[in-house]
């Protein structure tokens, strides 16, 4: 019986942080303009085109020095990018960096944090995709501790996300990003309980060595 309990808890709570994840993307979008410019946008690669085009026009808006686009498909050329920004050709040549690495949302973090800190850029817009959004923020904080970052989602067109329990696909997208989003909290918790720990028994080890040191003197 207790054991029955303890699953139905488990279940249930999953449940309600199911529904305050996809809470969340309901009303991250549109997009808040931003207020203030930041050293730089970035975008993360994905199924829609509207993350570069919306990283773009925030470059023409001045909302950052340059642009860099993170996971692009090593097959394609710059100049065959270009169109897909729908932005201006003068700017994208000066201003805008393509990222061949990233495969992964973790890849995209490590590229981002790689171009940042070359950059000397340590306030950044990140657009991706609204339900990609929580957890990239995660990866990225964890490349980039102390770097500020402003979320610019942008609303995923084959996503229903006011009625995601309705539809298999977008039931199926938010159940598998949520699930994501969870195991990196749970990994970032693991490593910040595992240093700490680490970090406790190097003090003891400390302490005990100059106790014995002030024994023999």
């Amino acid at each position: 019986m207790r054991r029955l309990v303890a699953v139905l808890l488990i279940v249930g709570l999953w449940l309600a942080g199911l529904y305050a994840f996809a809470d969340r993307v309901i009303h991250s979008t549109p997009a808040a303009e931003p207020e203030d410019a930041a050293d730089a946008i970035v975008v993360l690669t994905g199924a829609s085109d509207m993350r570069i085009k919306e990283g773009m026009r925030l470059l023409e808006r001045r909302k950052g020095a340059r642009l860099l686009i993170s996971g692009v498909n090593r097959e394609v050329k710059r100049e065959e990018l270009l169109p897909v920004t729908e932005g201006s050709k003068k700017l994208y040549e000066c201003c805008v960096d393509l990222g061949y690495e990233a495969q992964t949302t973790l890849g995209n973090a490590y590229e981002v944090a790689e171009w940042a800190k070359a950059k000397g850029f340590d306030d950044l817009i990140v657009v991706t995709s609204d339900y990609h959004m929580p957890r990239s923020l995660l990866e990225i904080k964890g490349t980039l501790p102390g770097v500020k970052l402003h979320a610019y989602p942008v609303a995923t067109p084959t996503l229903d996300a006011r009625a995601w329990w309705k539809s298999w696909r977008s039931s199926r997208v938010l159940v598998v990003e949520y699930t994501k989003y969870l195991a990196i909290l749970a990994r970032d918790l693991f490593t910040s309980v595992t240093s700490r720990f680490d970090h406790k028994e190097d003090q003891t080890a400390g302490a005990s060595e100059a106790s014995a040191e002030g024994s023999a003197s």
